[in-house]
């Protein structure tokens, strides 16, 4: 008699055979219990330029997003309004890794998706962890083994470990593999200390309780040329409008009819030209999402809370109040005189981190002021050397550098993050 041939057990199901999954048949279900999230493999496929590993599409068909163990996030193509996108993670994530792991090797960061044989992202810890297949190990993507990045070193009891000077963990096993060892076993890490092993728990993301399908984007259309030739050459106004086209219609304030008089008379003093010139040619807004100008000529009078929308003076107020608060208790670390004090610092401009762009005014003439930025998170440095639209320009080519000011990696496209957004009276800044 024929005895059929056992089927050997998928990778996936090895690896779900571990779950404690809620028990729906009897009504105890949580709402943060697995579930599908409709994917378009081939949309997503197409969009990637490759295929993915069969046992993580099985996954994710049949689970969602998922936090295994309580520990690790299983990351799937969908999207959540103001929480999570596919797309932006897995670049945001990719750009992230590489500016971190820049130095921590002789060879210097390793390539990432899209380039060719590059790691790509599927998944992260909830410490400092990262998630990659190697795509370069295999033309079968079911058969890509995980690469983990991490800059916390994992414990070890051998005083000789070279653990966390290399915080690249080839792992030797595909997704699904590494998952199942992580609720089983633990892996073992080079250098010492071990990853896992992990409760067997799996669940819906928590911060993705609503995720739905994600479309993937078009592909982006090539820079401008005329764009690019801008940040190699120019100078000037010609140069950053060129670079960042401004808008039709720069929005200075509801006061703007009233010219810029009223606002020197209030201060006490007129503001330098290039400074008036550049707002008359942008208006207010955020440069590159980071870098806030504030509406200068926004009334300030009525109820409380247009109050708390006021304009240039408002601004200088609220931030040089803020000065002299810190620098009645730390003297030492907080020197400078703000704005009315004699050669005060004057404030025109924050990040979205909180460091502040101003002014010393130290001069009788408003277009010898230096800038000078206060950083959030930096020691205070010296006034800054150029101009405005001189320190402007050459930030957003990427090469301006000092304590206070985002900067690009060596390996990113200006172009890529270059930009201003417009505002109006509706938005806070």
């Amino acid at each position: 008699m024929n005895r059929p041939t056992p089927s050997r057990p998928s990778r996936l199901d090895r690896l779900s055979r571990h779950f404690a999954l809620p028990d729906a048949e009897a009504g105890t279900t949580p709402p943060s219990a697995p579930a599908p999230v409709p994917v378009d493999w081939p949309a997503v496929e197409s969009w990637l330029g490759v295929a993915l590993p069969s046992d993580y599409k099985e996954l994710v068909t049949g689970y969602g997003p998922l936090d295994i163990g309580e520990y690790v996030w299983v990351h799937a193509p969908c999207v959540q309004q103001g929480r999570f996108d596919y797309g932006d993670w897995l670049r945001d994530t990719h750009r992230q890794t590489r500016i971190n792991s820049r130095g921590a090797t002789p060879e210097g960061p390793p390539p990432f998706h899209p380039a060719p044989g590059g790691l790509l992202a599927w998944g992260e810890t909830r410490g400092s962890a990262v998630l990659f297949w190697d795509t370069s190990a295999s033309d079968d993507p079911d058969e890509w083994p995980v690469v983990l990045f991490d800059w916390d070193p994992f414990p070890s009891s051998d005083p000789d470990a070279t653990s966390g000077t290399r915080p690249w963990y080839p792992l030797g096993r595909t997704a699904t593999e590494t998952l199942t060892a992580l609720l089983t076993t633990g892996i073992p890490m080079d250098g010492g200390g071990q990853f896992g092993p992990l409760p067997g728990t799996a669940r819906r993301t928590a911060f993705l309780p609503d995720a739905a399908a994600w479309t993937p984007p078009p592909a982006a259309p090539a820079h401008d040329p005329t764009r690019r030739a801008a940040l190699r050459e120019g100078s000037g106004l010609t140069a950053l409008t060129t670079l960042v086209p401004p808008p039709p219609q720069p929005y200075l304030g509801a006061a703007a009819a009233d010219g810029w008089e009223p606002l020197f008379a209030e201060l006490g003093t007129r503001l330098p030209h290039e400074y008036v010139t550049l707002l008359e040619t942008y208006g207010a807004g955020c440069w590159s999402e980071w870098l806030r100008f504030h509406t200068p000529l926004r009334r300030a009078e009525g109820t409380a809370q247009s109050q708390a929308g006021g304009g240039f003076v408002w601004h200088a107020q609220q931030v040089n109040d803020a000065y002299r608060s810190l620098r009645g208790n730390w003297a030492e670390e907080y020197r400078l005189a703000v704005w009315p004090e004699p050669g005060g610092f004057l404030p025109f401009a924050n990040s979205i981190d909180g460091d502040v762009l101003g002014w010393l005014t130290e001069n009788a003439d408003p277009d010898r002021w230096p800038l000078l930025v206060w950083p959030r998170h930096a020691k205070q440095g010296p006034p800054l050397e150029g101009s405005l639209t001189e320190v402007l320009l050459a930030w957003l080519r990427g090469r301006f550098a000092a304590p206070g000011f985002a900067e690009l990696d060596e390996d990113d496209d200006p172009l890529d993050f270059i930009g201003f957004e417009p505002w109006s009276d509706r938005a806070y800044w």
